[in-house]
């Protein structure tokens, strides 16, 4: 941060009225722990790595398809977007929880 008394950043300014804005509702932060640390990026790994299979798989997938019919090539890749979105998802709620300090 600049705090040399020189001109702010509009990062900085913005970050600045987050601030204000947080403390004025009422909201606290704390900083992460080394262990929740550790664990969203045990967390962040394993979905990603997930994500990357699942990637993968469609490639795969889509190679042998490739003389099959428009509406069934669609149909998979649906579903791996929604398998992807899934994990995505799943990952975002681990994370944020171990964020807030719960454990599961």
């Amino acid at each position: 941060m600049s705090d040399d008394g020189g001109p702010k950043s509009s990062f900085e300014l913005a970050m600045e009225r987050l601030r204000k804005k947080d403390a004025e509702e009422g909201v606290t932060t704390r900083p992460l722990t080394a262990e929740q640390k550790a664990a969203i990026a045990e967390v962040r790994s394993l979905y990603d790595s997930r994500i990357a299979e699942q990637e993968i798989l469609q490639q795969s997938a889509m190679t042998h398809l490739q003389s099959a019919d428009p509406a069934e090539v669609e149909e998979v890749g649906r579903r791996f977007r929604r398998e992807r979105e899934r994990l995505a998802s799943e990952r975002d709620a681990k994370v944020e929880r171990i964020r807030q300090g719960v454990s599961g």
